[in-house]
């Protein structure tokens, strides 16, 4: 009978953690995620702050993704099993993350490869992804 005394109490210091916090403990939700991201673009890093690449969330659920210094790819978004899985144009096999909002901001962790470090956006603008093409210059 005192472990149930306990469960109110825990569920009154979960509520009174921030909101940030609470966040970093589930996955955001499609509809969160789509309205988070819809018109931006974001630069995502490793732990180490070592420039990973640039998404661009476009209406529709559509992207356009960059590796650093490589060509921008399109894509699309859906959510599978609480999971935001990517598809782009030269890879057919979806890439499925999770996303949370943390005190650092944005944390994404890919699930498709156990262990795999999270990346974090370091940086986002309302200004489209430049997408030079292949060969410009030469």
């Amino acid at each position: 009978m005192r472990s149930f005394a306990l469960i109110p109490a825990f569920l009154f210091a979960l509520s009174a953690l921030p909101a940030a916090a609470q966040d970093d403990v589930r996955p955001m939700t499609a509809v969160e995620f789509e309205a988070f991201t819809t018109g931006k673009t974001m630069s995502y890093a490793n732990q180490g702050a070592t420039p990973y690449g640039r998404e661009e969330y476009l209406p529709g659920r559509r992207v356009r993704w960059a590796f650093e210094g490589a060509e921008c790819k399109e894509g699309t978004w859906f959510e599978d099993l609480e999971l935001i899985c990517f598809v782009y144009e030269d890879n057919p096999v979806a890439q499925c993350w999770s996303f949370y909002l943390t005190e650092r901001g944005l944390r994404a962790q890919f699930e498709n490869r156990e262990g795999s470090a999270p990346l974090y956006v370091i940086s986002e603008s309302e200004e489209p992804l430049s997408c030079p093409g292949p060969l410009v210059g030469v």
